[in-house]
């Protein structure tokens, strides 16, 4: 995947600037730190923060080995205490007996210990999540290929939900696009796209990563429901400018998507006498529109 650089006044700031050029959230992107600002005279800071981001590879999720209890077994059984995040903390082995009619609450002690081992566990898996692409196993599996698994996904889930469509798929390189096309498929979509955004996640779990794809991105669309929404974005984009311009005056945007939020900074970019930036933080986060 291509990588974007982006600079501001603190390492954050570019964050958030790559992640709206991106149109992806944190959890979905990767960032490499190229310079960050330095210190200077009275408290003062020099220089800009520099790095640069992209669309972070799909990973395969690796298998998990399940044990079958034999007869040597009955006498005993093996316990796996897991973290919230399914990594295992200890493991000890004790005679069977019948479940107690009530679970017992949890010490505070072991409650703020397993917590704490949480905490670790996530901090490990953020790591891991930004390793370099050298870090990454090779894909060998085609854009053709991972197309067609996600064709077969929407197909299957379209018969699911018991409405008429019927999946297309087109291919521009790594740009991977499913269109489904039918009719009464306002439920594949849902209130302001959302159900179509979790669809789309579960296309890339079944095509990309089940398959360990590193490098295409796919995008889901029924009904045409992106089109119109970026076709109207970029309609509401235009006029807010215009009327930045007229008045000299800023305006705050509602919060967005960061999907969305790319549509209006690429169109806003292509308009004269204004510029914009995103401030907050997700799902709250908003764009300026300001007189430039």
């Amino acid at each position: 995947m291509e990588w974007v650089e982006t600079t501001a006044k603190t390492i954050e700031d570019a964050r958030e600037a790559a992640l709206d050029q991106l149109g992806v959230g944190a959890d979905e992107a990767e960032f490499d730190v190229i310079e960050e600002p330095r210190p200077g005279l009275f408290g003062r800071v020099r220089g800009e923060a520099r790095l640069r981001a992209r669309v972070r590879p799909a990973q395969v999720r690796p298998k998990q080995e399940r044990r079958r209890k034999g007869r040597s077994d009955k006498s005993s059984a093996t316990v796996t205490e897991t973290s919230t995040d399914g990594a295992a903390e200890t493991t000890s082995t004790r005679a069977a007996k019948p479940a107690p009619s009530k679970p017992k609450e949890p010490s505070p002690s072991r409650r703020s210990s397993a917590n704490g081992s949480t905490t670790t566990q996530r901090s490990k898996q953020n790591e891991e999540q930004q390793m370099s692409n050298e870090d990454r196993p090779e894909s060998t599996v085609t854009p053709d290929e991972v197309g067609a698994a996600a064709v077969a996904f929407m197909d299957g889930l379209t018969a699911a939900f018991g409405v008429d469509g019927s999946s297309t798929l087109h291919i521009d390189e790594l740009e991977l696009r499913v269109d489904v096309a039918g009719s009464e498929l306002g439920l594949l979509v849902g209130p302001g796209g959302r159900t179509l955004n979790a669809i789309q996640d579960l296309a890339r779990v079944s095509a990309q990563r089940r398959l360990g794809d590193h490098d295409t991105r796919l995008r889901v669309d029924v009904a045409g429901y992106r089109e119109r929404r970026e076709a109207a974005l970029a309609a509401f984009a235009r006029d807010v400018a215009e009327q930045v311009r007229t008045s000299g005056t800023a305006r705050s945007l509602e919060a967005m998507t960061s999907s969305d939020r790319k549509v209006v900074h690429d169109v806003l970019n292509d308009e004269s006498g204004v510029s914009s930036r995103s401030v907050g933080e997700d799902p709250d986060r908003r764009i300026i529109v300001e007189p430039a």
